[in-house]
């Protein structure tokens, strides 16, 4: 184990965390490792949405150039951040054991609780959200949000919304999920939300065998579902979708959807298999989306982004 394991990882507090979370699993192996910590474009552009940005993959191409470039030998990411398609040599390494998928609404401190029953502003960067929470409450304004849960919640509490929306799994890594929250149980989370990969070069056969040993099988195989129906369904464009799978008694329950921008239009599926059948099942379960209108949403979609 003479070799040095280079951990590539943006520079956020929470991926710090992330990154840390596997060098000290890493290092609990016998492995030597070091941190090398970058700055995404993601991180560098706060004044647009991400959607009218136009780069797939945002927040991981950066640290996909210092695998490729030899500067790194391994990258930490947020799995719901990772494109589906990886580019040419990088695979996936192992899927770390799944925290939270919830999303959760942060609301304003010096209010019990929030009344959705009138007209009120809430902030998200997320398409996802924004759709969703159109679709349950049509009459309210969403505002974009950008920036690392740091920065963010700070906006939250600086402006006149009546909060915002995040990830559990994020606010809780980093010890920062205030107790003026909810969480969203009718909300779909993105793809892998809560799940944290580790990709390593295809021809490293050193970091593949070491990253492998932190695989987590129920993790890497519902994430796997998700990520088959988001690829099956966007073709390359950022869209609003939700999906998350669970394996209960052997079986993995898979609940997806597509909305429009405006939250107007919802397609949804729910469907259960046994895990043994479960091939290409996230892709299937797409394939009946866009049969069932999800074609033409898409493309409504991508003429309106």
């Amino acid at each position: 184990m003479a070799k040095t394991i280079r951990i590539g990882t943006r520079d956020s507090e929470l991926a710090l965390w992330q990154a840390h979370t596997v060098q000290d699993q890493l290092e609990n192996l016998g492995y030597k490792t070091e941190l090398i910590s970058v700055k995404s474009t993601g991180d560098l552009i706060l004044d647009k949405p991400l959607y009218e940005l136009g780069i797939t993959g945002i927040f991981t191409k950066t640290l996909d150039v210092a695998m490729i470039n030899g500067d790194v030998d391994i990258a930490v990411h947020s799995m719901k951040d990772v494109p589906t398609q990886l580019p040419n040599g990088i695979v996936q390494g192992a899927v770390l054991p799944r925290a939270a998928t919830e999303d959760i609404f942060v609301f304003k401190k010096d209010k019990n609780a929030t009344d959705f029953t009138k007209s009120v502003t809430i902030a998200t960067g997320s398409l996802r959200r924004k759709a969703q929470w159109l679709n349950k409450y049509p009459k309210h304004q969403v505002v974009d949000l950008r920036g690392n849960v740091n920065t963010r919640l700070q906006k939250v509490a600086d402006n006149d919304w009546a909060g915002a929306v995040f990830a559990k799994a994020g606010l809780e890594r980093i010890n920062l999920k205030p107790e003026n929250h909810e969480v969203l149980d009718w909300m779909i989370p993105a793809p892998a939300q809560g799940a944290m990969v580790i990709a390593v070069m295809d021809n490293d056969a050193f970091c593949k065998e070491a990253c492998a040993k932190l695989n987590d099988a129920d993790a890497a195989l519902t994430t796997k579902v998700e990520r088959e129906f988001l690829r099956k369904l966007e073709g390359g464009c950022t869209a609003p979708i939700g999906a998350i799978a669970k394996i209960e008694d052997d079986h993995i329950h898979f609940h997806g959807a597509l909305f429009s921008l405006d939250g107007t239009q919802k397609l949804e599926i729910k469907e259960s298999i046994p895990v043994s059948e479960c091939l290409d099942f996230g892709a299937l379960c797409a394939l009946k989306i866009l049969e069932e209108g999800g074609r033409e949403l898409m493309e409504a979609i991508k003429k309106e982004l």
